[in-house]
């Protein structure tokens, strides 16, 4: 299942207490005091794992806190510390606060780490208030709490492709002839609720991530359809490709299509109608096609490296498209 919002409560662990204790050997008076400082509580640091597609986990792990400290010892034994909890959050990932919204940290590299609630540190034991004037202390101090937030995780995919255009256009179909992957394709609106994730294997044996882009329709800007849900993930894609249906069996024309949807995009971030892409007119193997590909070459001037007219369910044309992505993951315009 595809998760891209989670609102956690995050703790550190607590300190561990000081404790009061004496020295008792025989034939050694007055041996003093000896009580050890407790632990410091373990922090909660999160991570960015570029092999995590989505906030999954999350889902049913609401409260997550880290260990505490453990009480100190006599004998001067410090307490152990408590184990820290690292938290493991796909790459693109935005920590906001679950009040403000106030953006917190944003994680855009594999690895990158931020700690975001420090362990609390451990009481005083007695040994440690002891000074020339003070030769046996009765005093210890308690372990202090540990930092705790609420937050909410929100997910932007960092994909190298994304798959864009109206419902039934075929995008699913699509991804699952470039990538292999197995997802729901029916002949409805709507058919894909969550985005479909998989990985092209280039020449060199990199991979490419592409992401189909649940439906976009019009007014997708003001949250109509699906809406802002999911154009949020189009923003860090680094190539688009619009996905029209060239068979207008919808009633729409892939020419229209394509000025809605550029449209669409440009009023939700203006930045991304400068991003690089390529324009898929899938199902061409239609009647209808014939015509309403004439219509979109006089209306719209794509060039040639960058149009791919090809049937994803027939896999007609599919190896073109897939040497493009291939030879290069940011093509120009």
């Amino acid at each position: 299942m595809f998760i891209d919002r989670v609102k956690v409560d995050l703790a550190a662990g607590k300190g561990g207490n000081g404790i009061v204790a004496w020295r008792r050997e025989k034939y050694i008076p007055k041996g003093g005091p000896t009580g050890g400082n407790g632990g410091c509580g373990g922090q909660v640091v999160l991570q960015a794992d570029a092999q995590i597609p989505s906030l999954e986990w999350f889902q049913h792990r609401r409260h997550l806190k880290a260990e505490n400290g453990r009480q100190g010892g006599p004998n001067q034994q410090r307490g152990r510390n408590g184990k820290g909890l690292v938290l493991k959050v796909p790459c693109g990932t935005l920590v906001k606060d679950s009040k403000s919204g106030e953006i917190l940290f944003d994680f855009t590299k594999d690895g990158e780490k931020w700690e975001i609630c420090k362990g609390g540190r451990g009481g005083r034991g007695n040994h440690s208030f002891k000074s020339s004037t003070n030769r046996a202390p009765n005093t210890c101090t308690p372990g202090r709490e540990g930092e705790a937030c609420q937050v909410e995780l929100e997910l932007k995919l960092i994909a190298d492709v994304g798959l864009v255009g109206f419902p039934n256009a075929g995008k699913s179909t699509l991804i699952s002839a470039l990538a292999d992957v197995r997802v729901k394709i029916g002949a409805y609106p709507f058919t894909t609720l969550q985005p479909n994730l998989g990985y092209i294997e280039k020449y060199d044996y990199s991979r490419l991530f592409i992401a189909d882009i649940p439906g976009i329709i019009e007014n997708a800007h003001q949250n109509k359809g699906l809406g802002l849900e999911f154009l949020r993930h189009i923003e860090r894609t680094k190539l688009l490709i619009f996905v029209l249906d060239a068979s207008g069996i919808d009633g729409r024309t892939p020419a229209d299509d394509f000025s809605v949807l550029r449209k669409e995009i440009a009023a939700y971030n203006s930045e991304l109608s400068k991003r690089s892409y390529f324009v898929v007119l899938n199902k061409i193997d239609a009647e209808e096609a014939e015509e309403n590909l004439s219509q979109f070459h006089s209306t719209h001037r794509i060039q040639s490296e960058c149009l791919f007219e090809l049937s994803a369910l027939h896999g007609e044309g599919v190896s073109n498209l897939l040497d493009a992505l291939k030879a290069e993951s940011t093509p120009k315009n």
